[in-house]
């Protein structure tokens, strides 16, 4: 079966998802690939009658049970198109399945999944990366309205926390990347393009995230997407880095990635992740580097003022460390941080705070 990459975009209301789709098409179609983009069925629904806001149960639970049909039957619909192409495929999904678990109530969301006879992992397994697009609501309030989007009728407040469920929704996606707002939009569609070129497997340019060891006094981080991660480091060839996450992001609900980086010209990287199986997972630790320790640690993701950022908390023998790290912030930006988020040292390419470096036994 021909490999075709799916790929979510997501978001808050007026996070910049249609300017993106054309870029996505315009710039993806130039470089051979051949680009499917599946519309937001909640809009095809609403244009044509529904009311998510009905207060009648059943029509609200049959529009819902109709939606998530109609968008795994589009999916499926393009991914039997995509294997008729003679040039690689990527299929870019307006929303995907997880975002209308974000307006229902948790029975509705398993009944209606019961009924579609599909399971939630089933659901994230259909999906090679999750690209969230923060909404213009948190953090480039200047730029949000409700104009752009007939349907679109929520206030700026309502806008915030949807866009804080959603990303939540999809936690449990091994490649979700959280896309901030900038100053300069483009700078935000660049990052989209990269993400997605990254998922295609195109050679990128080693950037920096800037990386903090801080100290996190009282009050709370706000609107927490919290998780557990072991991080192991396998055998492997020079120039070559290969590591097996485990991330527990529920009680008992693991999500294992193994991942590869390999340098190519120099400043220029090949990274490909794949989800692996709980099997497979304990036996890819019998690879496990001797020199290296596993890292042990509780992260903590967060969206606060429209950046996206991942406090680290490590564990073990690391215990006591504390790192920020951006994500998409660009050098030109000032780093807005919660009060209870004190900076003690910048450690932006310092490589001794490298993971694979702290690992070292």
């Amino acid at each position: 079966m021909k490999d075709v990459k799916k790929i979510v975009l997501t978001g808050g209301p007026c996070a910049g998802k249609t300017t993106a789709l054309v870029r996505i098409m315009d710039h993806f179609s130039s470089r051979g690939f051949k680009v499917f983009t599946i519309p937001e069925v909640p809009t095809i629904f609403l244009q044509a009658g529904m009311d998510y806001l009905t207060k009648n149960r059943d029509w609200f639970y049959e529009g819902e049970k109709d939606t998530l049909k109609t968008q795994l039957a589009l999916e499926d619909y393009f991914m039997a198109m995509a294997q008729t192409i003679d040039k690689p495929v990527v299929i870019v999904c307006d929303r995907g399945a997880f975002d209308i678990s974000t307006y229902l109530p948790k029975e509705m969301w398993e009944k209606i999944t019961s009924l579609c006879n599909v399971t939630d992992q089933q659901l994230l397994d259909r999906y090679d990366a999750v690209l969230h697009l923060v909404s213009a609501a948190d953090g480039a309030e200047q730029y949000y309205n409700t104009t752009t989007n007939e349907v679109r009728t929520e206030g700026i407040d309502k806008a915030r926390k949807l866009d804080r469920k959603v990303v939540q929704a999809w936690a449990g996606h091994p490649h979700l990347r959280v896309i901030n707002n900038h100053d300069n939009f483009d700078t935000k569609i660049n990052r989209v393009l990269k993400e997605i070129s990254s998922v295609l497997g195109i050679p990128q340019v080693i950037t920096e995230e800037r990386k903090y060891i801080v100290k996190v006094t009282g009050g709370t981080i706000p609107n927490p997407v919290e998780s557990e991660i072991w991080q192991t480091y396998l055998v492997s060839d020079p120039e070559t880095e290969v590591r097996l996450r485990r991330r527990e992001w529920e009680k008992g609900k693991f999500i294992n990635v193994h991942t590869t980086k390999r340098r190519v010209n120099g400043n220029e990287e090949i990274e490909t992740e794949r989800q692996v199986s709980n099997p497979l997972a304990e036996s890819l630790l019998s690879q496990a580097d001797p020199y290296r320790h596993t890292i042990h640690k509780k992260r903590t993701s967060f969206i606060y003022e429209g950046q996206y950022f991942e406090l680290d908390q490590y564990l073990g023998r690391l215990d006591g460390l504390v790192i920020l790290e951006t994500k998409g912030i660009t050098e030109s930006e000032k780093v807005k941080l919660p009060a209870n988020i004190q900076i003690v040292k910048d450690i932006t390419g310092n490589k001794e705070y490298y993971n694979y470096n702290l690992s070292l036994k």
